[in-house]
């Protein structure tokens, strides 16, 4: 480990001189590149400076402790070497953890897919309330959402939902959401009282920019327009302004008739669309170097359970880390923040292990 920081910190130090050399930063691609690089790598060189502050501050503690005559100086010179370990120690544990390979996706924005699974109505209306809790979890960040497409029912729930989610690390906090969400209540129609279980289920893509994905539009595209419709089949404008995209290599089909403007809707898809693109390429990649052995946090793979809300009992259980909370009001109000914590200790932990 102690290696390669060293090594991480010599780099750091010529960063530091490009970042000083005019005809380097003049260039604004190199700037860019430079100043990355730097903001990436100085939480790790500044944890490791601080590391060898306190090895050399341990060491001429023993020192001292080793040549002091006096019993009560050598007493605290002993307490000040633990005091000076327990720190050591501890920054040990934050350089582990600084040392894991970032996933490349985390400060992307993301877009996220949900569609009602099995239970009719029921499954549409919790699609319904999962959407309105991503919704209000991006407002407690401070993030931006927008709908990007929605096939509403008449009760207010949603057959399918997708909108996108732009902030500053968006993709790290969400990405564990993906599989699927199952609740277990009571509904409103149910005369017996007998608790039904539905589910939905949840997609997390890292937004994907055009630099990420290259697309022929002209030979690997198909491109339709046509009228938009509501729940009900009821006409929701005039104008042919719907779009359906289909990419001709993989046969992947998105479809957006939100907005009045056929522009906005095509723009709409198109982000869709390459997010899918992108996430696809990412899982042949990921099968091909981890066939055999499967994380238990963030795979994104949709057909796991992932998460359990229990109406009857205000519990929300998530699988992956058998942890619950008894406040499922406030989770569906957008309080996350427990579970996400939770995964991101645990799939560190994991990494950990791996390195």
């Amino acid at each position: 480990m102690f290696e390669k920081l060293k090594d991480i910190e010599s780099k750091y130090a010529e960063v530091e001189r490009a970042l000083g050399d005019a005809t380097q930063i003049s260039n604004q691609q190199r700037l860019m590149e430079l100043s990355k690089t730097h903001a990436e790598l100085s939480p790790i060189v500044s944890a490791y400076q601080e590391y060898q502050k306190l090895e050399s501050a341990i060491q001429e503690t023993r020192s001292l402790a080793e040549t002091e005559t006096d019993e009560e100086m050598v007493g605290l010179a002993e307490e000040e070497v633990e005091n000076l370990t327990a720190q050591r120690e501890e920054l040990t544990e934050k350089l582990k953890l600084l040392l894991i390979p970032k996933d490349p996706n985390d400060e992307k924005n993301v877009i996220i897919e949900i569609r009602a699974g099995t239970g009719g109505e029921e499954a549409s209306l919790f699609a319904a309330e999962l959407f309105r809790m991503y919704a209000r979890f991006a407002e407690r960040q401070n993030w931006k959402l927008e709908l990007l497409n929605s096939n509403a029912t008449g009760l207010k729930g949603f057959k399918e939902v997708v909108f996108s989610i732009t902030g500053a690390g968006a993709y790290s906090r969400l990405k564990y959401e993906g599989g699927i969400h199952r609740v277990q209540r009571i509904p409103a129609t149910e005369a017996s009282g007998r608790i039904h279980t539905s589910a939905a289920t949840v997609a997390v893509l890292p937004e994907a920019e055009a630099l990420d994905l290259a697309i022929d539009e002209a030979t690997e595209l198909r491109i339709d327009t046509y009228r938009s419709s509501g729940p009900g089949g009821q006409s929701v404008n005039t104008t042919d302004s719907a779009i359906r995209i289909t990419h001709l290599p993989t046969g992947l089909i998105v479809t957006c008739q939100d907005e009045k403007s056929q522009h906005k809707n095509r723009a709409k898809a198109m982000k869709i669309l390459r997010a899918r693109l992108q996430e696809q390429k990412q899982a042949e990649r990921n099968s091909e170097r981890a066939e055999t052995r499967r994380s238990m946090v963030g795979s994104g793979d949709r057909s796991e359970k992932i998460r359990t809300y229990n109406f009857p009992q205000s519990r929300v259980t998530d699988h992956r880390i058998q942890f619950s909370s008894y406040q499922l009001d406030s989770v569906l109000d957008g309080e996350l923040g427990a579970f996400i914590e939770r995964l991101t200790t645990v799939d560190q932990a994991e990494k950990l292990k791996e390195s």
